[in-house]
């Protein structure tokens, strides 16, 4: 019997390398997680499989020792690379072709753009970097179970980064989404800003965010796309001793904190309410179709950076007037959820900022400052 069946081709895979392999609801930490050497990457690495991942997406952590470089990777598929701790460089390349190389420091994110090769070089001698990956491949191998055809297939774009125009690893800059599908275009019944680019030099510190009004809290967003590439994610920040309605969606999102203290809740409609605790460097991943909700109970601006699924696949209604099936407005929320959220913060001696209003009146209009 093929040992590479369908079903089970992802997990043979990840199993193979020898690494650990995380399961559950959440990761902590993934700047403390165990990690094993992995002989072939020449750096220290584990996968993530946790539980709204579902076959959709794949989430691993890698830890490139001091002063040390990563062995050449050749990947069929589009990856995003977030670094949660460490400074240091990326080479990418084509075969044939001069590397493009470009600078890293914590809270930086970048795109590794697919059929080309990577390299990652820590440029600290005293101290590791650790990064968190994200990509489609457990999807692609439910379409195509064959693991060499995605690191051992040498065919490359030769024009994606090397064409004449603007550098491929230049700061984001901001363009009119034209999405007309898109949720968040329907929100706010105006076109967004999106920051479209491959390279992020500091999530913690962005600070060119606009008004995300249908989620409550007084929160900002940052929306991020990727040229000629079909992944993307965003950014919420919220403030204080404040809380996002609870909403839903797809599986395969990946959320990662870059910044801030407090919690989540997720619950399949209906059944029992999962709590996780959160700060920098935490992971967890809504699963499918069930509802979760967003926590502050640190003392400044907390930040979640979210990861999407391929596009069709991110679970939402499809038309506007059925958004309220996704999200609880505060007035219909459970009771539960506001009195742990003061329950928290009184065990920390300070009080909600969550003005009384907003849990009579659904329509409550929050002040928010434009950033």
């Amino acid at each position: 019997m093929d040992n590479w069946s369908v079903e089970n081709v992802y997990d043979r895979w990840i199993e193979s390398h020898g690494i650990p392999v995380h399961r559950g609801f959440y990761v902590e930490d993934i700047k403390t997680l165990e990690l094993g050497w992995w002989e072939e990457r020449q750096c220290h690495g584990a996968f993530l499989k946790l539980a709204g991942q579902e076959i959709i997406s794949e989430a691993r952590v890698t830890e490139i020792p001091p002063g040390k470089t990563t062995a050449p990777v050749h990947f069929a598929l589009d990856e995003i690379v977030y670094v949660a701790d460490g400074r240091g460089l990326t080479a990418v390349w084509a075969e044939g072709m001069p590397k493009k190389t470009f600078e890293w420091e914590k809270h930086s994110l970048f795109l590794l753009p697919h059929h080309h090769s990577h390299q990652f070089t820590n440029v600290q001698g005293s101290k590791p970097a650790r990064l968190l990956h994200y990509n489609y491949l457990p999807l692609a191998l439910l379409i195509t179970p064959d693991p060499e055809l995605f690191f051992n297939n040498q065919y490359a774009d030769r024009k994606r980064i090397y064409d004449g125009g603007q550098e491929f690893y230049s700061v984001a800059q901001s363009v009119k989404d034209t999405d007309d599908t898109s949720h968040w275009h329907a929100e706010r019944g105006r076109q967004r800003n999106i920051w479209f680019g491959n390279f992020f030099p500091d999530l913690r510190g962005w600070d060119k965010l606009e008004v995300h009004a249908g989620r409550g809290a007084g929160g900002h967003l940052l929306l991020l796309k990727f040229p000629r590439s079909g992944m993307k994610g965003h950014m919420s920040v919220f403030p204080s001793r404040t809380y996002k309605k609870a909403h839903r969606h797809g599986p395969g999102t990946v959320i990662v904190i870059p910044a801030g203290e407090g919690y989540s809740i997720m619950w399949e409609e209906g059944k029992e309410k999962i709590v996780i605790p959160w700060h920098e460097g935490s992971v967890f991943v809504p699963p499918n179709r069930w509802f979760h909700q967003h926590f502050n109970i640190g003392a400044a601006p907390a930040r979640y950076l979210a990861f999407h699924p391929p596009r069709g696949m991110e679970g939402y209604s499809e038309k506007v007037e059925d958004l309220a099936r996704d999200q609880i407005e505060y007035p219909n929320e459970d009771p539960f959820v506001r009195q742990k959220f003061e329950a928290e913060l009184a065990r920390r001696g300070i009080q909600s900022a969550m003005p009384d209003e907003v849990y009579r009146n659904a329509k409550f209009q929050w002040h928010y400052e434009e950033s």
